[in-house]
This record gives structure tokens, sequence and C-alpha cells, in this order.
């Protein structure tokens, strides 16, 4: 019996985001106070842009505690065999859930802004607009924090073709105080225009306008870190390089089947099936495909052209158990990378 061992490879393809984790955590004792703040104040001073302003805070507080508990899971349950392709979509996984709640605020805002459209009430401007400009202040520091790790948090690689990879659990809890300065701004102009033009319909106005603009953000956050837990990533620019590799490297062979989804932040899990009528190894696959950096984990299957095809049809079986196949079992050459299955 061989010893697997030296064979054998780590499952871990994110590297972790320990200053991510730390200043999405300071965001979120920040966002909280101020939270607290301008809800009171929103109710005491009857202004709904504040008061929006307050509640849509409310849920970056909450989002960004699950951004900030996403890392935290993420790091302790990294050597968790139970994960077989490591624990990176945790975090993507946070940034969805906090898309999601972006959503809802969007639309709490909307009602709100509307219902105070229709059954407008007396603002006090004077102490209003000071809370809101403390806000805008406090969405600034956090956006901050976050903004270092939002630009630049990973790795490009000489061969990424100008697509980036970010952190989207990072990229979501940067949108919510993106957002939420965003609210702010608007709540400032709203008040402002309300007491010095006496446009006392610019405040709810500006409500609307506010959940319009966080409801397209959540969308297009919910949009990309789905398509990540869906792995739908078979229109990635990778697919096509490794289609390049087999064309351009492998002559006399051809791609049977193709699988690629994401397993890290810039970093692809590959099955490929290939068909031949050389000499080929599925180590010589592996190292045409090595100039590609992102592919983390390859496994190569080889089927010769001159053996019989196996087709297994799932759901059916022989009378024996085994899978139904178009033909008995041919010689197969496989090999999980980048060393032996573990």
């Amino acid at each position: 019996m061989p010893d697997p061992a030296p064979f054998r490879h780590s499952h871990r393809f994110n590297e972790g985001s320990p200053l991510a984790e730390k200043n999405t955590l300071r965001a979120v004792v920040i966002t909280a106070i101020m939270m607290v703040v301008e809800i009171v104040g929103g109710y005491a001073l009857n202004s709904m842009a504040l008061l929006a302003d307050g509640w849509h805070m409310s849920s970056h507080a909450l989002a960004l505690g699950v951004s900030a508990g996403a890392y935290v899971l993420a790091r302790r349950l990294a050597t968790d065999r139970r994960f077989a392709f490591g624990t990176w979509k945790i975090e993507v996984l946070g940034g969805y859930s906090s898309a999601l709640l972006l959503g809802v605020v969007a639309a709490l805002m909307l009602v709100q802004s509307v219902e105070r459209l229709v059954h407008p009430a007396a603002i006090h401007y004077d102490q209003a607009i000071p809370i809101a400009v403390v806000g805008l202040l406090v969405n600034l520091l956090c956006a901050w924090l976050l903004k270092d790790g939002h630009h630049h948090h990973g790795h490009d690689h000489e061969h990424d073709h100008g697509h980036r990879h970010h952190d989207l659990n990072l990229r979501s809890a940067y949108l919510h105080v993106v957002a939420d300065a965003a609210t702010s701004v608007l709540a400032i102009l709203a008040l402002s225009g309300g007491k010095f033009l006496d446009i006392s319909w610019l405040d709810p106005l500006m409500g609307i306008v506010g959940a319009v603009l966080v409801a397209q953000w959540a969308i297009s956050l919910i949009k990309q870190s789905g398509r990540i837990l869906l792995d739908a990533d078979m229109d990635a620019p990778v697919v096509e390089e490794i289609r390049g590799v087999v064309a351009d490297k492998l002559p006399g062979t051809a791609i049977t089947d193709l699988h690629v989804w994401r397993v890290g932040k810039g970093r692809y899990a590959c099955i490929l099936a290939l068909v031949t009528d050389q000499p080929l190894t599925p180590a010589v696959v592996r190292r045409h495909l090595a100039v590609h950096e992102e592919l983390a984990h390859v496994t190569v299957e080889i089927a010769k052209a001159d053996a019989p095809a196996i087709v297994f049809l799932p759901g059916n079986s022989a009378p024996d158990g085994r899978p139904v196949t178009t033909a008995s079992a041919s010689r197969q050459e496989r090999s999980e990378g980048p060393g032996s299955p573990s």
C-alpha cells in the first residue's frame, strides 16, 4: 500500500481577511452608536429623512454584524473537513445575507417616506440638521475603515486579463456604509431645503430617492454573491483560457466535460475530462494549465479515443447496483491536483 501523505494537499484556498475582520468589527460598534442617536432624534424631531437614515443605519449595524460574523466563522472552521473546498463561501453567504437586509431596508424606507409624503408632520430642522451631519461623518469614517480592503484586498494574477476579484463580504459591508452616507447627504439636502426654502415635501421625497438608490445596490450585490453561491462561473474568462490551452497545447485532444467554480477570491477549482488519440498523461495537462495561477484545484480525466465510451446515466442502475453505462468500463487515467485525491 503506497503512502498517500506526500500527495495530499490543503483545501484552504482563501488566505483569510484579518484586517477586514478587525475593521468590520470597528465599523459595527461605530454604526450601532450612531444608529441609536439618529433613530431617537428622528422620532423626537419629526424628520422622516433623519428617521429613514437612522433605521437604514440600524440595518447596516445588523448587516455589518453578519459580515463580521462570517469572517469569524470562516476563520474558525477553516480546518473543518466537512467543507470540501474550504470555508470562503461563508464570507460570500454573509455578503448575500447583508444584501437581502439592504433590500428590506430599502422597502421600509420607501413605505415610510410615501406615508410621510401623504401625511406630512412638522420637522424641527435646527436640531435635525446637526444630527444628520454627524451621521454623515460617522458613515465616512466607517467607509474609510473599509475602503482599503474593498479596493485592494486579495491579489491579481498576471493572467487575470482584467477581471478583478473582490471580497464580496467586505464589499457588502462597504456598500452598507456608503449607502448610509448617501442617505445622510440626501437627509441634509432635504432638511436644508425645508428650512431655508420652506419645501417640506423635500424631506420624504429624498427618503424615496434614497430607497431607490439603496435597492439598486442591494440588487447588484445579490446578483454577484448569488452567482458565486450557485457556482455560475462557466462564463468566467478562465474557462476560455482552459479551452485555449487544450486547443493550442494538446493536439489530438478534445474536451468532453468541463466544470469550473470559485473556491476563493480569484481562485477556481476545475474538473476537466478529455478524450485523446495521443499518449497523454494528467501530469502533462496540469503542467500546461499551471500558467493560470487562479486555478487552485485541478482534476483531470483522460479517456483513450479507441476505448469504449462510458456514459453514466444518473438515477439508473443495474440489478447489482452498478451504474448503467453505454459500454463496459474503459481504461481511464485520472488525477486530482495539486496532489492525489484527499
